[in-house]
Formats: structure tokens, C-alpha cells, sequence
């Protein structure tokens, strides 16, 4: 398959490429600026592939369904990332297709480090119905960043999901494709007194399916196994909030379990 990396300022135009088959590398050696976006261009369609859009960042194993574009966050919307991810006069960009041993084990189906709100065809991809006050720090891609710092709240590495006090909230995680899943492993935010915590979640599936998840106020992950279902999707909703004083319960990240369908 055809790769390319492209490099694009708020005018869209070309201010650098690479190209590669199965494999391609940028090394961009300019600063970014407002308004500087990164494509990957493929020359198929529906492909597992290695991506790293900032050195600092690494990589993720990400499920695409066409060309990805990722715009590059300053100011308010780069604090739920290290202070190092797209800083600087240097920056190296790779992709590869992944082979069969990378995608047939075992493994968490719901991390991306490069989810976007506006990001297309690049999965898994979370979205909700409420971020608390619209800030990044509180948006639902760092649910599944893979961050599980928990104790604090608010600029990295403390990101989270926030509700923004709202009772029907939802977040739900978008596979992009059939997987089968057997566990779900939550880490929600734990800086007591400033939090709340949830006595119980209810999680839908997209084959008509729910369970409900007790909890309890803890620092450590809340985890929950399940007979193997075939989803796409997967949503938690119903949060129960505890008695405590705290209106502010949060979701530091969740993981989902198993394995591709192949």
C-alpha cells in the first residue's frame, strides 16, 4: 500500500511530504505553526497501521478507513498532551502497515494517543455528549490516551473525561470495525475531596447488549469480565453518582479487551 505524509499550513498548502510503500517516514525540521495540520494518505482503504504524528508521543496501532488528518493543538487545546509533543525545530513522523502478529493478540482495542474530535477514519475513536465548560482537558479523547494518572485533575498528565455535572452522560468508544471484547477496565478520577466517585455504570453494546458495573470509591481500576460479545461500539452511560459532597465525578480512562475479528 501507498503512504504519504504531508504536512499542510492553515492554507493548505504543502510545506512538507514523504512518501513510502507500506512504510514511510518525515523528519520535519521547522517549528509548527496555528494552523498546521498532518495528513496521511493511503492508497486503500480499512488497514491496521503503526502511526506516530509526534516523536514525543509514540507510536499507536490505529485502524483506518482512509486519509487521516490531524491538526496540529495550540494553547488551550495542546494541555492534555506533554509539554514536549510537537515543541521544537525537530519532529519525526513514521507510519507502517502492521503485520498479522501485531493486530491477532490479546490486547486493550479502545488506546489512541492521536484521537481528535474532528478526526475521520482513524480508530478507536471516543465521543461524547458533554466535555465540561468545551475544555480539552475534560474532552473524551483522553479517556483513551492511554494516561491512567488519576490522583489530580486538570492539565497533563491529569486529563479526563469530565461531565460536566450533567446526569445523562455518555461517552462511547467507535471500533471502526467488529471486535470481540470480554473486559473493560476503568480508571476514574480519583483526587478526593475534589471528586465524586460512581457507585455503578451501565455500558451498552452495539449488538443490543448491556451489563451494569458496581464500584466503589477507590484510586485503583474498576474492572469487569464478561462472556465474549461481537460490538463495534461500546458506550457507558447511567453513572450513579455516590453520596459524597463533590458534584465533580470524572473517567480518567477506560480500557476494553480482546481481540480482533479476523
Amino acid at each position: 500500500m501507498d503512504l504519504c505524509f504531508k504536512i499542510l499550513d492553515a492554507a493548505m498548502n504543502t510545506k512538507a511530504v514523504s512518501k513510502g510503500v507500506d512504510e514511510v517516514s518525515l523528519v520535519y525540521s521547522q517549528e509548527y505553526e496555528p494552523g498546521d495540520r498532518i495528513i496521511l494518505e493511503t492508497s486503500g482503504e480499512e488497514t491496521f497501521v503503526w502511526l506516530q504524528m509526534d516523536d514525543a508521543l509514540g507510536r499507536a496501532l490505529v485502524y483506518i478507513t482512509g486519509n487521516v488528518e490531524y491538526i496540529i493543538p495550540f494553547g488551550e487545546k495542546r494541555v492534555n498532551l506533554s509539554p514536549k509533543a510537537f515543541y521544537g525545530g525537530r519532529h519525526l513522523l513514521h507510519a507502517r502497515l502492521a503485520k498479522d502478529y501485531d493486530v491477532e493478540g490479546y490486547r486493550n482495542l479502545a488506546i489512541n494517543v492521536y484521537d481528535q474530535h474532528q478526526i475521520k477514519d482513524c480508530y478507536p475513536h471516543a465521543a461524547a455528549n458533554v466535555e465540561t465548560r468545551g475544555e480539552t482537558v475534560f474532552a473524551a479523547q483522553n479517556a483513551i490516551d492511554g494516561v491512567v494518572v488519576n490522583t489530580c485533575h486538570g492539565e497533563w498528565p491529569y486529563q479526563s473525561w469530565g461531565i460536566d455535572r450533567k446526569e445523562d452522560a455518555r461517552i462511547r468508544i467507535e471500533f471502526g470495525r467488529t471486535v470481540e471484547i470480554d473486559r473493560i477496565v476503568l480508571y476514574t478520577r480519583a483526587d478526593f475531596p475534589h471528586d465524586n466517585w460512581w457507585r455503578s455504570v451501565h455500558f451498552d453494546f452495539s449488538d443490543e447488549s448491556g451489563l451494569e458495573m458496581q464500584m466503589e470509591k477507590s484510586m485503583l481500576p474498576h474492572e469487569i469480565t464478561f462472556p465474549p460479545r461481537r460490538v463495534r461500539w461500546v458506550e457507558m452511560n447511567h453513572m450513579v453518582k455516590s453520596d459524597d459532597p463533590s458534584p465533580f465525578p470524572a473517567l480518567t480512562q477506560i480500557e476494553v479487551y480482546g481481540r480482533e475479528v479476523l
